[in-house]
């Protein structure tokens, strides 16, 4: 028992609670949440409240703190790219707990947490090389994260939770460069490898390791069935994992932490879902097929359900949002629409909410949908200035594949 005071022979003594348990830390910009499990001994009077404060050095706990009546406290004024730890004391009115256990370390950055990113496009001046981030939690307009190595556009992008990939493209002719971001860092793209199969229009996804890259156009226009993969801790080029059930380019995709989808695109019937299991190389299996043909639509997803929006079909660009819950296969059903639609949306998600980049060279705005329900999409914020807007790829570091 912590710090329990004396009383008088054949009492109770009065006692401070037990310390908090369990103590993780979720890193934001300047800021960490300060996650923990109250003890379920209190002492000899009810917890009025909990501390928690954060160390650079493991030893002096005085770099940051705030104070909370119950789990996550969020502590600010954080030093952004400094690893720290935090504890937890819980009080009641007869004193306060010992410390809880140290967290494990974690580092505030700019980008730290539930943040998604997208990567070049075509926009109204031209394609672009520009990398840009929004913080998914809250609306806003996105910021400047650095420069990808050359303008592109018709690219994928996959992630795990520490790094980005930006797959192919075409900048002129057809590109078989993959380059890489670390998502808490600011700066300009690196070389990670080459695509086996060189693409424009290929679709790309993962989970907390591995990314598969599907789908896509040659130079020559010929339409590819190939899925690859990498390592995304690795650089290195893609290996061969096998091949998806119809051939086509301008596909979307999401993924589960174990299942990987591939939807719509130009090719076959323009509607089909296909499924793989993202851990075993192998070709891919009827899903089941969406509400309506196209390709150029975003897809994004938690690790429940994915989301489908927009693109263009045979009567022109749609604002169609379609969903599938991953774990089960079967047709896509209506989710609701864009406030805008187009082709070339780029798409990412966190556990709750979807985003798109808008698929139009003269609008500016991302969109998002609450992923757990149904309804139309609403204004998020809108892209940098002059960035690229249509045929641009997004992800994120809280994607369904990760979490």
């Amino acid at each position: 028992m912590a710090r329990r005071n004396g009383g008088f022979i054949g009492t109770d003594g009065l006692d401070a609670p037990d310390p908090p348990t369990g103590v993780t830390v979720t890193a934001g910009n300047t800021s960490g949440s300060v996650a923990f499990t109250a003890p379920t001994d209190t002492g000899t009077s009810a917890i009025t409240g909990f501390v928690a404060q954060v160390s650079t050095d493991d030893t002096d706990y005085s770099v940051g703190s705030n104070t909370g009546t119950s789990s996550p406290i969020v502590i600010s004024s954080l030093t952004n790219g400094t690893a720290a730890t935090a504890k937890v004391w819980a009080i009641n009115a007869y004193g306060t707990s010992a410390p809880s256990d140290a967290s494990a370390s974690f580092t505030p950055s700019v980008t730290a947490g539930d943040t998604a990113y997208f990567f070049g496009g075509n926009g109204a001046s031209g394609y672009t090389n520009t990398i840009q981030f929004v913080a998914m939690a809250s609306l806003g307009d996105a910021s400047d994260f650095g420069d990808l190595a050359t303008i592109l556009t018709r690219n994928g992008a996959c992630s795990s939770s520490t790094r980005g990939v930006s797959t192919g493209g075409f900048s002129g002719s057809n590109l078989n460069t993959m380059q890489y971001i670390t998502l808490d860092t600011l700066g300009n793209a690196t070389d990670f490898g080459d695509l086996v199969a060189v693409n424009r229009f290929n679709a790309a996804l993962s989970n907390g390791t591995r990314g598969v890259i599907g789908g896509g156009q040659s130079g020559g226009g010929a339409t590819y069935n190939v899925m690859q993969y990498i390592t995304i801790s690795s650089v290195g080029n893609t290996t061969d994992f096998g091949d998806l059930t119809v051939a086509r380019w301008g596909n979307a995709s999401c993924a589960s932490t174990t299942r990987g989808i591939f939807a719509g695109g130009q090719g076959g019937d323009g509607d089909v879902i296909d499924l793989h299991t993202i851990s075993s190389a192998g070709n891919a299996s009827d899903f089941g097929n969406l509400t309506v043909a196209g390709y150029g639509m975003g897809g994004c997803s938690n690790s429940i359900r994915g989301v489908f929006a927009g693109g263009s079909a045979r009567g022109g660009d749609v604002k169609t949002i379609d969903y599938i819950t991953i774990a089960s296969a079967g047709n896509a059903s209506d989710f609701g629409d864009l406030v805008v639609g187009g082709v070339g949306v780029s798409a990412a998600a966190n556990a709750t909410r979807a985003l798109f980049g808008s698929g139009l060279l003269a609008d500016d705005n991302i969109e998002f949908v609450t992923i757990a329900s149904t309804g139309n999409a609403s204004v998020f914020g809108e892209l940098t200035s002059g960035s690229g807007r249509e045929h641009g790829a997004g992800c994120s570091d809280s994607h369904g594949g990760i979490a």
